[in-house]
């Protein structure tokens, strides 16, 4: 396996990452931002109203992703690391 190989597996790999990752960040950031604001307009300083419901969507999410991550990881696998372990 030469350099330009590797390079481009690992680009590939954490782009991969990005998207896998993406829904489950996202909705982290928007639920925070919307509590936050909430928060910051009433001035209800609670630790669990921030905790209790970013939690709870994200598992939400999790659970509506986890058939696209899984299709995204064996199709990663399945169409470049396999062939390279094949070709070795």
């Amino acid at each position: 396996m030469n350099e330009t190989i590797l390079f481009d597996m690992l680009r590939q790999s954490l782009l991969i990452a990005v998207r896998i990752s993406a829904p489950l960040l996202g909705v982290a950031l928007i639920t925070g931002v919307v509590i936050g604001l909430f928060q910051a307009l009433t001035s209800v300083q609670e630790m669990t109203l921030t905790f209790v419901p970013k939690v709870g969507l994200m598992l939400v999410v999790f659970w509506v992703s986890m058939s696209f991550m899984t299709t995204a990881l064996s199709d990663f696998y399945l169409g470049q690391i396999i062939p390279l372990i094949a070709e070795s």
